[in-house]
């Protein structure tokens, strides 16, 4: 594995913040409050209510003299209008594009950068999974439409969020921007601590050559105990995370995945994920499907051990673009996590094997046409290395 990796930081303190009201207002507020620095790091970007009310604070800051960088994805800001962006760099914000589309770059358009990011002063992170857009937050709004998670992170933890961001904002004006040189970390993933409070790490993958991530994960489904929950609402695992998963499940360890269901903003992938379902279901993994709205949170809860982030760990993701999560043993924030999942398995629908084999004949057709589409993407992508 390329890259140089985070080691374990301790006495962090993390505040779990769930849906666009909540961690919008206080992004906002930091944002406000920054005397030296903010920074800001997404995947979508689009124009509207909620980009208007950030990005009002970050012209405010810029205007009071604070330093304000921000990198976009070029892609997943194609709704980022021409006056916002002039409205940012009118007022001095250092504005950056990852990977810029152009249709001579082929296969290279492939890669984007998906990391959630907020920086403050080098005091404070917001890390997780949102977006600038309408459908997390609208600030006339008290519920959202997209069910979401952030994290507050202080503490010496923040540096490395820090590093992470620096890395990737000088590395962008490279023709391959997801290839940053390596100068500092660890050479390899440090061992999990047994217990801790305020403990935290950066995990983060830097598309395929660098998915410590990954490895991160697989070793903590294969360590698990008791409990492993897992919600994303891209459903589409890499081999290794589906036979651990499996394997805990034959352990007798409460393996329960927290899904998607049908209001989603790709059925397409939803289908395709479904191929998945029926082995799983065998194991004796419990699905859970989301009602109320599009679940949006990517978090994993092994033990006592959480993972939150931009990571949906499924083989696009981790083939082509950058993640950022972060690992945490705190009891105070794997409480709330516990609650959190609790809350949502109740207004969420269990799929049994039963329910599965009933299911309507167009149901089958759709499942079984995207699972080939998505079989024939998993097996190009593994002739590719």
């Amino acid at each position: 594995m390329s890259g140089a990796i985070f080691p374990w930081r301790k006495d962090n303190h993390f505040q779990l913040l769930i849906d666009g009201p909540a961690f919008f207002f206080f992004i906002i507020a930091n944002i406000d409050g920054a005397q030296q620095q903010d920074e800001l790091e997404m995947y979508l970007v689009e124009a509207g209510a909620c980009a208007d009310e950030v990005f009002s604070g970050l012209v405010d800051a810029a205007k009071r003299g604070v330093i304000v960088r921000c990198l976009f994805d070029d892609f997943g800001s194609q709704a980022f209008t021409l006056g916002l962006r002039k409205r940012l760099t009118d007022a001095g914000v250092i504005l950056r594009f990852y990977n810029r589309i152009h249709w001579r770059r082929g296969v290279r358009n492939f890669y984007r950068d998906h990391r959630k990011l907020l920086l403050v002063d080098k005091e404070l992170a917001v890390v997780g999974g949102t977006g600038v857009t309408d459908e997390f937050w609208q600030p006339s709004a008290d519920v959202s439409e997209w069910h979401e998670v952030m994290v507050e992170i202080t503490g010496p933890l923040v540096i490395d969020w820090q590093a992470l961001f620096d890395r990737q904002f000088h590395a962008n004006p490279h023709r391959t921007a997801w290839r940053p040189a390596q100068n500092f970390g660890l050479p390899r993933l440090p061992k999990v601590p047994v217990s801790g409070d305020g403990l935290g790490r950066v995990a983060y993958a830097d598309s395929r050559q660098h998915r410590d991530i990954l490895q991160s994960l697989v070793r903590a489904l294969n360590s698990g105990q008791k409990r492993i929950w897992l919600a994303t609402p891209y459903f589409l695992p890499t081999w290794k995370v589906r036979r651990s998963l499996r394997k805990a499940a034959a352990r007798g360890i409460d393996v329960r995945l927290l899904l998607t269901g049908p209001r989603t903003d790709h059925p397409s992938v939803r289908y395709a994920g479904h191929r998945y379902y029926p082995r799983l279901l065998r194991a004796g993994v419990k699905i859970f499907e989301y009602q109320p709205c599009f679940l949006h949170l990517k978090m994993v809860l092994i033990d006592d051990w959480v993972s939150i982030g931009s990571c949906n760990f499924d083989h696009w993701n981790l083939r082509f673009n950058l993640e950022a999560n972060l690992e945490a043993l705190d009891p105070g924030l794997t409480r709330d996590v516990v609650a959190s999942f609790e809350k949502d398995f109740a207004v969420s629908k269990e799929i049994t094997l039963e329910q599965w084999k009933a299911r309507p004949l167009w149901s089958r057709i759709k499942q079984r046409v995207w699972g080939w589409v998505d079989r024939l993407v998993v097996n190009a992508l593994n002739r590719r290395g």
